[in-house]
């Protein structure tokens, strides 16, 4: 008896050196057969054929072999996938064998169930037997996992782990499970307007459900104490939250009406330097290049020596001896990391699975990052060499992050710019600094800056995100690609290099990237409101916009957002907590 189906779900195979694509689109089922449910998937290629029939494995013939490559990247879960052995295969509803990757789940034999980290929006679950072998991950291209949760809660109970936020322990029905709603859990929500928060079991989803009130959000919020853009009253005592802070509250309303958005100007770029160093080559007043920059951008002959000083390569006070001695000190530094995995053996790294997975993944990225850029474009092109070498670098760099998918994409305009390995190597470790949580395993970053952006949204525009909301788009889950890599596919490769270079500045405030990213979702309000798109039409809009927006208006908006906001004057910043955004 067929009690769910869903279509367009994919399964990840992780198939490496050979010619299998690795994803494969395909049904999950749940089928009783003779009373006893079970969990099954099957590939679009084999609809009528007989069912799913695999039972956790991927391996054809007598013995199952193991699979121990490793890939690190957005989702570490389904970087190892481990088959099991045949005779470990316990004797369940009797099936067919059809397709290399199909199998078919007991649920009686489901030890776990681990939810993905939220990679660009999109569902992937790993399910696990009770054997420990986890099957590979399935990933809701087309959304779906709250109504197989709806669905798997007829015959079992999942529990959070309490030792793992995102793992959830299969138990059979009790007495009082019944009682139990699927919403009580809040696993996954991907048909509501608090996607994220459920979804990824955010910490931060109290504040969808509201805590303390907030009389007024953004007064001092947005601004870093030292900026020109911001001078602190006496009742502006309020510090930065610590990075383990949990700020507890609703954001109820901004106190007044928000005034109109003041119209605002952009600059000229940055086009003379010199005249900006004293004799011994110190900057003579940093933060105004930095307002200069943030106002016009940079000239590009000149983006070369500024980013150095903007990406915190060379120190802003010192002179033109002190970067020499510099730039030999990080060559050395930076050619010894080189050698270390340049230096490791073909046999050594067959036994060095993290290494080989950073590298298999960087070289699969590199093939395909700016490859329109003729810097980077066609083959055995000189600019990839230096791409993979720097990206492979920075393993060595930073041990704990490694290579995570994205990371070339941010390194491409640093490398076209500087055209130099060295130089851009130390620039990237600069720019990670400021975006590294963004790729950290956990999320977390990436989930607060989804909410902040919800909570921006509500202030600037509720009528837009009142109809986002309406149309299960309240989570702006299709900005998190905007997010993660500061709009990098999203502008032209020459608009990005402007942008980062405003964003660098770090002005009028460190999170201007989200006021960047509520002028877009504003300029598309038009598009939204009073139409009839859903879901996916909302999506697939979003999506088409890459290539299509004017990064100056953008810009004018975001600023204009910042003042607007600025300019709501009302007492106190927060009652009880504090949510400084720094």
């Amino acid at each position: 008896r067929l009690v769910f189906e869903k279509e367009g779900v994919y399964l990840h195979t992780n198939a490496k050196r050979s010619n299998q694509d690795t994803t494969i689109p395909g049904f999950i089922r749940i089928v009783e057969r003779g009373g006893e449910p079970a969990l099954e998937w099957s590939a679009l290629e084999d609809e009528g054929r007989n069912a799913a029939a695999v039972f956790y494995t991927k391996k054809d013939g007598e013995g199952g072999v193991e699979d121990t490559n490793f890939d690190p990247g957005y989702e570490p879960d389904w970087a190892v996938i481990s088959t099991v052995k045949r005779d470990q295969v316990r004797e369940h509803p009797p099936v067919k064998e059809t397709s290399q990757w199909s199998f078919s789940l007991p649920l009686s034999e489901l030890y776990s169930l681990r939810r993905s980290r939220f990679s660009l929006g999109r569902n992937f679950l790993v399910f696990t037997s009770r054997g420990g072998h986890p099957l590979p991950p399935l990933h809701f291209h087309r959304g779906g996992t709250r109504e197989l949760l709806r669905a798997l809660q007829r015959y079992i109970i999942l529990a959070p782990s309490p030792v793992d936020g995102r793992l959830f322990l299969a138990y059979p029905h009790d007495s009082g499970a019944l009682s139990q709603s699927f919403d009580e859990l809040h696993l996954f929500d991907d048909g509501s307007s608090d996607l994220v928060s459920r979804f990824i079991q955010d910490p931060y989803a109290t504040t969808f459900g509201g805590f303390s009130k907030v009389t007024n959000f953004f007064r001092g919020a947005l601004r870093p104490p030292d900026s020109p853009f911001h001078s602190r009253g006496p009742q502006d005592h309020h510090g930065p939250p610590s990075a383990d802070d949990e700020p507890g509250f609703e954001l109820i309303t901004c106190g007044v009406e928000l005034g109109p958005k003041p119209d605002v100007t952009r600059g000229q770029p940055l086009d003379k330097w010199e005249e900006f160093l004293d004799p011994e080559g110190r900057v003579k007043d940093p933060q105004q290049i930095k307002e200069l920059v943030f106002r016009g951008g940079i000239t590009p002959s000149l983006r070369k020596d500024v980013w150095k000083f903007l990406l915190g390569f060379y120190p802003w006070n010192s002179t033109v001896k002190e970067r020499e001695d510099i730039l030999r000190m990080k060559t050395d530094e930076y050619f010894r990391m080189k050698v270390q995995w340049k230096s490791v053996s073909e046999e050594q790294e067959m036994r060095n699975s993290l290494l080989r997975g950073y590298r298999s993944l960087i070289e699969r990225d590199v093939s395909r990052t700016d490859r329109h850029n003729t810097f980077f474009s066609g083959n055995d092109n000189p600019g990839l060499a230096l791409l993979n070498d720097v990206l492979m670098t920075y393993c060595m760099f930073n041990f704990d992050l490694g290579y995570v998918q994205g990371m070339s994409d941010l390194l491409a305009p640093l490398l076209f710019v500087t055209q130099n390995e060295v130089e851009s190597f130390w620039c990237l470790t600069g720019f990670m600094e400021m975006v590294h949580q963004n790729f950290e395993e956990s999320q977390e970053a990436m989930k607060q800056q989804l909410l902040q952006l919800s909570l921006l949204m509500k202030a600037l525009d509720p009528e837009l995100l009142d109809y986002l909301d309406s149309q299960d788009s309240g989570s702006l889950c299709f900005c998190f690609r905007w997010l993660l890599i500061w709009f990098k596919r999203e502008f032209s490769f020459e608009d990005i290099l402007s942008l980062w270079e405003v964003l660098w500045t770090r002005l009028p405030c460190e999170n201007f990237h989200l006021l960047m990213a509520a002028s877009i979702l504003e300029s598309q309000r038009g598009e939204f409101i009073g139409s009839d798109h859903d879901f996916n039409t909302i999506l697939k809009h979003i999506n088409e916009l890459t290539m299509k927006l004017d990064l100056q208006t953008v810009l004018r908006g975001a600023e204009a957002n910042y003042l607007q906001l600025a300019c709501c004057k009302v007492g106190n910043i927060l009652e009880e907590d504090t949510f400084i955004w720094t």
